[in-house]
């Protein structure tokens, strides 16, 4: 890491969330309580999903995927966030910070990606159903998923490159609980206003074009729903629903941060924590809620496993 940046800071200071000790002790329970369950949520989805031959579709290895990126996405800084309430100097190293960038942006240039791969799965199943096995087949899932995987990497390399030989050798105050470009570049040593300025609005502008792509799919995917009323329209209109509920939920937060970047507002920092951890935490309930077909995937997988733990128990008494 020295031959690419030959700064004098060798750790960054976080501040976090507050400095209020009965909100962290809150925070922390509310906080760890949503990790637990957004990681017991999406794994239970991504098992289930590979574990029951009704849902070997298109639709459901992409909504797999949408899972495991929610872990990735919930984990790169919420463990660390979490252990931080109950220390008092909050710290991260100057290689930590930048692995934070780097993950940051891997997850959600993949996660946009993968949304507009599901946009685009939904659209041709429901306006172009005769030829839906023909164009999404498992051949083409796959090479999606790759290229969402493909597109997040250049894309945060792309950012590590501006970031990476820029000099740091004063300020090294955080005001967030993980590093993130908009508030790490403004501690250069040098002017990176211009150039910091198209760097990170670029991403917002990726972020608004595609979100405009899947908002216009969406429409139209609706509208085709509307003129074409027959068995399986409210299941397809439900599903879309919930996709798009997803769709916004990310992208808003997103946009806000990345198109409007070096602003102080407060809600940079809230915002920063709901496509962090609250959207991760919400995908797996919107698509079990809205997908009756994942949503009985799911109860039969658990109560299987509650038959067979009770079968266990039955077989090994307590002594």
């Amino acid at each position: 890491m020295e031959q690419f940046n030959h700064s004098r800071v060798s750790e960054f200071v976080l501040l976090g969330l507050t400095d209020s000790p009965e909100l962290q002790i809150f925070f922390f329970v509310m906080f760890s309580i949503f990790y637990l369950m957004t990681m017991l949520g999406n794994c239970l989805i991504l098992l289930t999903v590979l574990s029951t031959p009704q849902l070997h579709y298109p639709m459901y290895f992409l909504l797999s995927n949408l899972s495991l990126i929610d872990m990735c996405l919930s984990s790169f800084a919420t463990p660390k966030m979490i252990t931080d309430f109950f220390t008092q100097r909050k710290t991260i190293s100057f290689e930590g910070c930048i692995s934070q960038i780097f993950l940051v942006h891997l997850f959600t240039g993949t996660e946009i990606v993968l949304l507009i791969s599901m946009s685009f799965d939904r659209y041709i199943a429901i306006c172009k159903p005769l030829h839906y096995s023909t164009i999404i087949s498992h051949r083409v899932c796959v090479g999606l998923v790759v290229t969402s995987w493909t597109v997040g990497f250049l894309h945060t390399m792309s950012q590590l490159a501006f970031t990476l030989y820029l000099p740091f050798c004063g300020p090294n105050v955080i005001d967030s609980f993980f590093c993130d470009l908009p508030l790490v570049i403004q501690l250069a040593c040098i002017d990176v206003y211009v150039l910091g300025i198209f760097m990170i609005s670029s991403s917002g502008v990726i972020a608004l074009i595609s979100f405009l792509l899947l908002l216009t799919s969406y429409i139209i995917v609706l509208v085709t729903i509307k003129n074409h009323s027959c068995t399986g329209s409210s299941k397809a209109f439900s599903t879309c629903t919930a996709h798009f509920i997803v769709v916004l939920l990310f992208f808003g937060p997103c946009i806000f941060i990345y198109v409007w970047p070096f602003t102080d507002f407060l809600v940079d920092k809230v915002l920063s924590v709901f496509y962090t951890i609250f959207t991760p935490f919400l995908n797996p309930l919107i698509y079990t809620l809205r997908n009756e077909e994942v949503k009985r995937a799911v109860m039969k997988k658990l109560s299987n496993q509650y038959l067979n733990l009770g079968k266990t128990t039955l077989r090994y008494p307590m002594q």
